[in-house]
């Protein structure tokens, strides 16, 4: 199942490059929560159990359990939207992406070490709070079987850091 979806308007304006600390963030593996909404804008949301940071962060794969995400796939493959937070739970460096340029496709065997080093990541960053690594193995578990992975291209990007620049977009580097 490979479907790619673009929805219309003008988005082939490239994303200023990500500050270094966010694309620190991202390619490190932090807590990685995806949403869609129907065109009703009833929303939709799912921990991802991994992701993949290419070129810079300007594409992204996020890997779900597809049981846990139907209405969030569904919302995706409808609408073609999809916002994607990334949070550090150790300093609460926060980013939100948004993209009109989604994929959705079968995980592969070639996907496994990036969800690896996912989980790896986020056992070491919430120890730095005070949890064991057996919590980010029950949060991040999965059924390899069931998983999809979503590619996207991010449009917009916003400091979500809590603090003065909360919602802030960022701007080029």
């Amino acid at each position: 199942m490979i479907r790619a979806i673009r929805a219309a308007g003008p988005m082939d304006t490239p994303l200023p490059p990500l500050k270094p600390e966010f694309l620190a963030m991202l390619v490190k593996g932090v807590s990685l929560m995806l949403s869609s909404c129907d065109h009703a804008l009833n929303p939709s949301v799912m921990r991802a159990v991994g992701s993949r940071i290419d070129d810079g962060g300007r594409r992204i794969t996020a890997y779900l359990g597809r049981s846990q995400s139907r209405q969030l796939l569904a919302d995706i493959a409808a609408t073609g939207r999809l916002a994607a937070v990334f949070s550090q739970p150790s300093t609460h460096l926060t980013l939100q992406l948004k993209s009109r340029r989604v994929s959705i496709r079968e995980a592969r065997a070639d996907d496994q070490p990036f969800m690896d080093r996912y989980r790896r990541s986020m056992e070491q960053e919430i120890s730095t709070v005070g949890f064991a690594p057996v919590y980010a193995q029950a949060l991040l578990a999965h059924d390899p079987g069931e998983l999809v992975a979503v590619e996207f291209e991010p449009d917009e990007a916003y400091d979500q850091t809590p603090g003065q620049r909360a919602g802030s977009p960022l701007q080029a580097q």
